[in-house]
């Protein structure tokens, strides 16, 4: 496996995702911003594909420190999201192929995938459309084409996007946590968490390109029923008990149906933003998986 070239390792190496330095590639002329972090060398990387609306700044520190102690993460800006360039697809598909052409454009022959979410529909795609370079699979908070509740994503984001503006308060309190008290407490420190880094903050997302995800989820959730059977790499599965947006039998529903899939048991009083809240678990289970010895 053949290093990124697009920019210098900096000196030093950060220590948190909070100081990590926004670089770019040249994406067939487009720039691509993403943040790098973790040992570096021939291991294989975890790229990380991201929630409907979330730029750089919206991974959980926690998260990705977490896994970087072992492994060199990558987060990144498709196409037309935050400050990269372009104009984002209103296409899963499409948002794949950016993907991939991305994980080229920064030399790599074999990557590991995360996908929250939206992200963990592209992953999907990804995975099916190019087994020799995705090794394993980690899906969050996500759901197959055509699963149920995916076409309502729409109607709730704007709903709870709304709420947050009349109630001064992010929607993401209410679209990945549970109203309860402890939903609520975990909420806040999520939030609290994403404030840490304090310079060279991300652009937040257009509503050109917000408009364009919004499509891209419900052609999802319209399609037939996916193949599952096309993704033959290890999938680790993690989800909330009580996810709203992408409702939780989803998860169920891919840890069934995936030919080797493993299932973390649904997190207790947790919602869409589950592998926030339970962090630490998550990264312990994560990495367990990532690191896992090949079947014989």
């Amino acid at each position: 496996m053949s290093a990124p070239h697009s920019s210098p390792t900096p000196t030093p190496a950060p220590s948190s995702y909070k100081d990590a330095p926004t670089r770019s590639v040249s994406v067939r002329g487009v720039g691509f911003v993403y943040r790098q972090l973790g040992p570096e060398g021939d291991g294989v990387p975890l790229i990380l594909l991201h929630h409907l609306t979330a730029v750089l700044d919206n991974w959980d520190p926690r998260i990705v420190d977490g896994l970087a102690t072992r492994r060199q993460v990558i987060a990144f800006d498709n196409r037309g999201v935050g400050a990269s360039g372009g104009r984002t697809p209103d296409t899963i598909e499409a948002m794949a192929r950016d993907t991939v052409l991305f994980i080229r454009a920064l030399g790599f022959e074999q990557v590991d995938l995360l996908g929250l979410s939206m992200g963990g529909f592209i992953a999907q795609v990804v995975a099916a459309e190019e087994p020799q370079l995705v090794r394993r699979v980690v899906l969050a908070g996500t759901g197959p084409a055509g699963g149920p509740g995916i076409d309502k994503v729409t109607a709730l984001t704007l709903r709870d996007i709304l709420k947050g503006f009349l109630t001064r308060t992010d929607p993401k309190r209410y679209l990945f946590f549970t109203g309860t008290k402890h939903g609520r407490r975990e909420a806040h420190a999520f939030l609290e968490r994403l404030k840490e880094r304090t310079s060279n903050r991300d652009r937040a997302i257009s509503l050109t390109s917000f408009r364009a995800q919004l499509k891209a989820i419900h052609r999802w959730g319209l399609q037939p029923p996916a193949d599952l059977s096309r993704i033959h790499q290890p999938v680790l599965v993690a989800n909330g008990e009580s996810d709203r947006m992408v409702p939780s039998e989803n998860t169920l529903d891919l840890a069934a149906r995936l030919p080797r899939s493993e299932l973390i048991p649904l997190y207790p009083d947790a919602g869409h933003g589950g592998i926030f809240q339970f962090h630490d678990e998550f990264v312990t289970r994560a990495l367990a998986f990532l690191e896992a010895q090949p079947d014989a």
